[in-house]
Formats: structure tokens, C-alpha cells, sequence
């Protein structure tokens, strides 16, 4: 039986991947006086006193949603809300198994981003967060930054976000290997999208000066028309020499690549123009934009994918379980920059200086220790 048979048979019997179970049971009229009406009264009135206490009497305290429109789901692409569901129902899970956090899957049915953003304010009383999920650029930008504007509960889109902090990580960890310094490296990020542009970002803000961004017209630039607006902030803040050409043209002297984009378009001789001992971050799943055993005989030194079957995993759920988990706890109003540094910098230092090689610069999500220690890094930081 192949993985898809015996998974698609597998989600047929869960009819789910998730369930509710109640915490308090109701087995006598005591229990139901005390656990609906008329004893559930007075924690209503204790609320409509003091909102804040929702967090005190209710589930809002652990429990976040899970939204997407279906736009742009895995690799899948725009499938829609109710193929996005078994993919958002995955996340719940890994939510509460990796970080004890409680979640909702929510897929709407709609993908115009006012009435998404109007959606997600009217829901958010019951939530203590919302991880935006699976949601096409540049929509996700504009999505996620008027419900943190409005909102007064974290926002994140894991997208974005969970995949640069766990980029910068490693990256963080890669620089160690090699002996390099990040104010020296020429970074190159393949793919403009959400992902790209929120690795971008984050890699800036940690201290990288040259950063460059390709994407389906070759090196993100100023002279470049119809780019869309978050396309074009970012050609303000990278490519800062003004280099145009492809993707071949830029990784000439990189020392660092980040692929979010399509298999199989990096070539070992592209590889071979970069920097001695360069690393590679071919993300692109479940083909990467170059093999680990191709990239590596063309002379890098470090190759992380997003394939669980090949040495360093970028896999974000050693982030986003942690993040949620103490921006919870923290009673966080938002998820800043600095928390996101400070996830990666958690993530990077569990891996030990003495255990780190070019096949180890990242923990295992199996980890036990990964979402407490993200968690108080986040909580350090509110």
C-alpha cells in the first residue's frame, strides 16, 4: 500500500482527524445545574463585568483558530474550502499534540479578503488567537495586517512566518558549520511569495545585508513593472546593488540559497558558482528546486528540504505549536518581530555547538523540549 492508499484510507475511518471532549462530565442534576443553567450564569455575569475574565472561565485561555479560503493550500494550489479541510484539521492536531494548544479548523467560503478579515473580527471573541493558514499572496498580507490592527488577540500566518523563523535557525546554525558571518553572506531567496517575502524580512531584521529575491522574472528590481505592492517594498530593501537577470545570475558569489518555489531549478552548475561551502535551503515540496546528493557534489556544504527523509528538515512545526503556546500563556496581544527572533534563536540553541554538523542544524520536531523552550523565549519577549 502506497502512503497515499493507506492515508486516504486512514482519513476515511477518522471521519476527522479531530474531535470535542468535554472536561466536565454531566451525570447528575447537580452536574447539569452547575455546568449549564442556572449555575452557568454567574461566570456570564463575572464576564460581562470584566471581559478579561473570559480567559479565567473559558476555553479562549488555549484554544485558537485555524483559518483558511483554500486558496492556496500545501502545493496544492486554489482548491478551495472544503478540500482545504483535511490539511487545516492536520494542523489542529499538531497544535495540541506539539504544543497543548486547543484548535479550531475553519475554512470559509469565501476569498475575498473583506469579508475574510469581517469574519475572522466577528469570531475572535472565542479564540485567544488566530493562525492564519493556506491563504494566496498578497492577500495574506493585507489579510493578516488589518486583523492585527483590529484585533487585540495574536495574529499569525504560519506561512510566513513559521517558515521563516525556522529558516533563520537554521540558517543561524548552517553559519556556525561553515565559519561564516552574516554581515559577510550573499543571500539569494527564490520565490516571492509569502514565504519569500516573510524569510526575506526576518533574515534582514536578524542582520543579513545582501539579500537578493528572484522570482518568476528573474531578480526582484525596482525596474521590474507590474509587481504587485508587497513585491515592490521589498525591491526597496534588497537587490541593493540593482543586479537584473535570473536566478543563475544571482547565486554567481551567494553563499546562501532559500527556495520556496518549483522543482528542480537549481543545477549543480549553478551550485558550483557559488561561494566555497555554500548552503542550501531547496524547499520546494515534495520535489525540491535541487536534490541534497546533487547540490552537495557540486559543493555545497549544507542542504536542508522540506522532506522529512533527507537530513535537516525546515519544518515548521518546531515553531508555530511554541509560538502559539506562549503568546497564550503570555496573554500576548500580538506576535512581534522580536518574538519571532527569539524563536529562532530558541530553536537554533537546541541543537548543542558540539553536536552540530553539516547534517545537523536543526532539532527534531519529535523534540520534547522544542515548544517549552520556544514558548519562553516568546513569553521573554512580550
Amino acid at each position: 500500500m502506497t502512503t497515499d492508499e493507506k492515508a486516504l484510507e486512514l482519513h476515511e475511518k477518522w471521519n476527522g482527524k479531530i474531535t470535542t471532549e468535554a472536561k466536565c462530565h454531566v451525570k447528575t442534576r447537580e452536574d447539569l445545574s452547575l455546568a449549564y443553567t442556572p449555575g452557568v450564569a454567574k461566570p456570564c455575569m463575572e464576564i460581562a463585568k470584566n471581559p478579561d475574565d473570559v480567559y479565567k472561565y473559558t476555553w479562549k485561555a488555549n484554544t485558537v483558530a485555524v483559518v483558511s479560503d483554500g486558496s492556496a493550500v500545501l502545493g496544492l494550489g486554489n482548491i478551495g474550502a472544503k478540500a482545504a479541510m483535511p490539511v487545516m484539521e492536520g494542523k489542529a492536531v499538531l497544535f495540541k499534540e506539539f504544543g497543548g494548544v486547543n484548535a479550531v479548523p475553519i475554512c470559509l467560503d469565501t476569498q475575498d479578503s473583506q469579508e475574510i478579515i469581517d469574519t475572522v473580527v466577528r469570531i475572535a471573541p472565542g479564540f485567544g488567537g488566530i493562525n492564519l493558514e493556506d491563504i494566496s499572496a498578497p492577500r495574506c498580507f493585507e489579510i493578516e495586517t488589518k486583523l492585527k490592527e483590529i484585533l487585540d488577540i495574536p495574529v499569525f500566518h504560519d506561512d510566513q512566518h513559521g517558515t521563516a523563523i525556522v529558516v533563520l535557525a537554521g540558517i543561524i546554525n548552517a553559519l556556525k558549520v561553515v565559519g561564516k558571518k552574516k554581515e559577510d553572506c550573499k543571500v539569494v531567496v527564490n520565490g516571492d511569495g509569502s514565504a519569500g517575502i516573510a524569510i526575506s524580512k526576518l533574515l534582514l531584521k536578524y542582520g543579513f545585508k545582501n539579500l537578493t529575491i528572484c522570482g518568476l522574472y528573474g531578480i526582484l528590481s525596482k525596474d521590474i513593472k507590474d509587481l504587485n505592492w508587497a513585491q515592490k517594498e521589498m525591491a526597496e530593501v534588497t537587490n541593493l546593488s540593482g543586479e537584473n537577470g535570473t536566478l543563475k545570475d544571482a547565486l554567481v558569489g551567494a553563499d546562501v540559497f532559500v527556495g520556496v518555489s518549483a522543482p528542480n531549478i537549481v543545477t549543480g552548475e549553478m551550485v558550483k558558482t557559488m561561494n566555497k561551502d555554500a548552503i542550501m535551503f531547496a524547499m520546494a515540496n515534495p520535489v525540491p528546486e535541487i536534490m541534497p546528493d546533487v547540490a552537495k557534489a557540486a559543493g555545497a556544504k549544507v542542504v536542508g528540504t522540506g522532506r522529512s527523509d533527507f537530513p535537516n528538515q525546515v519544518n515548521n512545526v518546531v515553531a508555530f505549536p511554541g509560538i502559539f503556546k506562549g503568546a497564550l500563556e503570555g496573554r500576548a496581544k500580538q506576535i512581534t518581530e522580536e518574538m519571532k527572533l527569539a524563536a529562532a534563536l530558541a530553536i537554533a540553541s537546541l541543537v548543542p555547538d558540539n553536536e552540530l554538523n553539516e547534517n545537523n542544524i536543526l532539532p527534531e520536531a519529535f523534540n520534547p523540549d522544542v515548544a517549552n523552550v520556544v514558548s519562553e523565549a516568546v513569553k521573554a519577549n512580550i
